[in-house]
């Protein structure tokens, strides 16, 4: 098939790898006949747990990689002496252009730095923020940065707004998104330095619609469609928000189940409060992808069950649809 996407999956990486992984991308070539998925980990190991399923072959291939890079490890050195690694491998085929996305929910460091020392940087690209959406009561938000760029500078800021206002316009389909920074105040002379450094750059933009700053409480209430921040500041806000959303299930499970008549409730309730979880669940978006590369780089969570790394690869698939990197790179 001439538009046929190929994804590299990462088999090896995350907490509930390579089965739920394979699920997975199982999962996806049987919702989708235009994409063909490449495993990349310990081929044996693939063979073994693939002969569980039925799939169409032809959309799925396999590519030995004796090694795997543990969650400890250090990142950059990781890279560098692991060469036969299924992150360095999966790489490595996205740079070649012979895939056009990579997605691995292993060793965040390590996706990260391989990401730029091997598939690299777009020509104009600073740094490239890991961008991950976010449910809200509005739909969803983009938090541009959480992981990638701890130490930011305002320029890298100013970015991250561009691309992530390119990718919500053409990936998620809203018109001329709100673009908020984040800080402890809505009034404009609050902040850190570099929030305040930041703010006039932004105000002056024109390829953004700017809004001004945006509290962390109205983040949920869906108050901008693109969140900018560092990856400090990000990386805290994403974690804060899946736990207190688990949180908060844990507390319902708990008082639904807690006599007859709320078990009586409960089941009444269950269809209506199913659906409303399922909007907030961020499982149900994909992965973070790490935008500015010169090939498409999605990191998914850790602890990624078989329905995030399929909707992790339906991700790349709208990614190559609506030329994202093609757009990036005009527009930086």
């Amino acid at each position: 098939m001439a538009n046929m996407t190929k994804i590299v999956v990462d088999a090896m990486g995350g907490d509930n790898a390579p089965d739920e992984i394979i699920k997975g991308a199982i999962k996806a070539i049987h919702k989708r006949e235009d994409i063909k998925v490449i495993l990349v980990g310990q081929e044996e190991v693939i063979q073994a747990k693939l002969k569980e399923y039925t799939y169409p072959s032809e959309q799925l291939e396999i590519v030995n990689a004796s090694e795997v890079i543990e969650m400890a490890e250090s990142p950059v050195l990781a890279i560098r002496r692991k060469k036969e690694s299924s992150i360095v491998i999966g790489l490595n085929i996205v740079k070649r252009e012979e895939a056009d996305a990579f997605v691995s929910a292993g060793s965040t460091g390590a996706v990260l730095a391989g990401g730029q020392l091997i598939v690299g940087r777009m020509p104009g690209v600073e740094r490239p923020p890991l961008a991950p959406l976010l449910p809200t009561t509005k739909g969803v938000t983009l938090l541009v940065d959480c992981g990638a760029n701890v130490d930011a500078r305002a320029s890298h800021l100013v970015q991250f707004a561009k691309i992530g206002s390119i990718y919500m316009e053409h990936v998620v389909g809203i018109q001329s998104p709100r673009v908020a920074i984040v800080n402890i105040g809505a009034e404009e002379e609050k902040g850190n330095a570099l929030v305040k450094e930041t703010f006039p750059l932004l105000q002056q933009c024109s390829e953004i619609n700017f809004i001004g700053s945006i509290e962390a409480r109205e983040i949920p209430r869906g108050g901008a469609d693109v969140i900018v921040c560092e990856a400090f500041t990000g990386n805290v806000i994403l974690k804060l928000f899946e736990g207190v959303g688990m949180a908060l299930m844990s507390k319902i499970k708990e008082g639904m189940l807690s006599n007859l008549r709320s078990k009586i409730g409960a089941l009444l309730l269950k269809p209506a409060l199913k659906k409303t979880m399922k909007q907030f669940d961020a499982s149900e978006y994909g992965g973070a992808p790490l935008l500015g590369l010169k090939g498409l780089v999605v990191k998914a969570h850790g602890s990624s069950k078989s329905g995030e790394i399929c909707n992790a690869i339906l991700q790349c698939v709208s990614f190559k649809e609506h030329e994202i990197n093609t757009k990036i790179r005009e527009q930086i």
